[in-house]
């Protein structure tokens, strides 16, 4: 990194992703695939990047939103076998034969559309089929009175000349969070997923080579239903598993002090004067703001760590910069660091301030801040 790109910036350890992954791999039953999940650019910590640290270390397959995603990947030489777990419009099917991706299928019509374009090339694609047992998003209706419906659906889609069904998955809904309802959920959801396995077998006779359903909460608490295959996404990143399985995060936030000022008491702070000083208050200027992914909401709500403590943030959050009190910190000065998360200031202090999940944070981290890789 250049000094004109020391504003802000984000700092990614390889070593923490490759100890992460290797961590989560020795936890699995022998012959468990590991599928690791990059969509949103890896959750921030850069797709391409981490693709091919996965790809050294011997992942057996990854998992992206959408085909761009996957494209980038392949233009960026890996390899390997990419799930796309969104939707891909059919007249791109020839692209996803040609660069050797695999589609979901969520429903017979999906599945309809994709074997009369792979039909036109005389080829054929492979497909994993979704099941939808609970998360009510995307996948074949299965629950209830659509059982029936839903086992002769998805027969009739893995009969469709010119698709290949490799693989059949369904996502849980709760599986990263406590309490029995929330076990039952999942557990209910679990059961229905293997009913329809099972009967697809039995009436159509058609098997899945790869069966998969462990997002990053079932592969901490759930082990059993590891089966084939397992998709950690948040836990490659070093978080959800509890301590249960050591994992590092591997992004730290850092920002830098622009501007530092004076101002007497009742001095109002940032736009909407959120924020008035109570105080003579030594007040820093941080520059990054809700442009660089620091959500405005944690606005007044949240503390950063500076120099041998921490500095709490004051006002409203701004676009490309914040304020933070410095009072009580006057080893801080113009040009020091600030961590907003990190092994220093820990991700959820701010995604409770913002009441959201380390999720969207990580994955809000915008472009213009630059990836530093260690």
């Amino acid at each position: 990194m250049n000094d004109l790109q020391k504003r802000t910036w984000a700092e990614i350890s390889l070593d923490n992703i490759r100890h992460n992954y290797r961590a989560i791999r020795a936890s699995l039953p022998a012959g468990c695939r590991f599928l690791g999940v990059v969509k949103a650019d890896a959750y921030g910590h850069g797709a391409l990047t981490v693709s091919r640290l996965l790809q050294e270390e011997g992942a057996d397959y990854l998992a992206v939103s959408c085909l761009d995603e996957a494209l980038e990947l392949r233009q960026g030489g890996v390899t390997m076998p990419i799930l796309i777990l969104g939707h891909t419009p059919p007249e791109y099917t020839g692209t996803l034969i040609a660069m050797g991706i695999t589609q979901t299928v969520t429903c017979l019509a999906k599945a309809v559309e994709y074997s009369a374009e792979a039909a036109k090339l005389g080829r054929d694609l492979k497909i994993h089929i979704k099941l939808d047992t609970g998360m009510s998003r995307l996948g074949f209706l299965c629950a209830g009175g659509y059982f029936d419906e839903g086992v002769q659906n998805v027969i009739d889609s893995c009969r469709l000349p010119g698709l290949i069904p490799e693989g059949v998955y369904t996502h849980f809904a709760v599986s990263d969070e406590p309490g029995a309802d929330c076990r039952d959920y999942t557990l209910g959801q679990f059961r229905l997923f293997m009913d329809m396995i099972r009967a697809v077998k039995e009436r159509g006779g058609i098997e899945f080579a790869i069966r998969h359903c462990a997002n990053s909460g079932a592969v901490a608490n759930y082990p059993e239903m590891a089966l084939d295959m397992v998709r950690p996404g948040l836990l490659l990143y070093g978080y959800g598993d509890g301590g249960k399985l050591g994992l590092r995060p591997c992004m730290r936030l850092v920002t830098t002090v622009s501007t530092i000022k004076f101002y007497e008491p009742g001095t109002a702070v940032s736009y909407g004067r959120r924020f008035v000083t109570q105080r003579r208050t030594r007040m820093g200027v941080l520059a990054i703001g809700y442009a660089d992914g620091l959500p405005r909401a944690a606005g007044n709500q949240c503390s950063f760590a500076a120099g041998d403590g921490f500095a709490p943030q004051r006002g409203s959050i701004c676009m490309d910069m914040c304020m933070v009190d410095l009072t009580e910190r006057p080893e801080v000065d113009v040009g020091s660091q600030v961590e907003l998360f990190g092994p220093k200031c820990s991700i959820y202090q701010l995604s409770d301030a913002a009441c959201t999940i380390p999720y969207e944070l990580l994955c809000a981290v915008s472009k213009r801040v630059p990836r530093v890789y260690f």
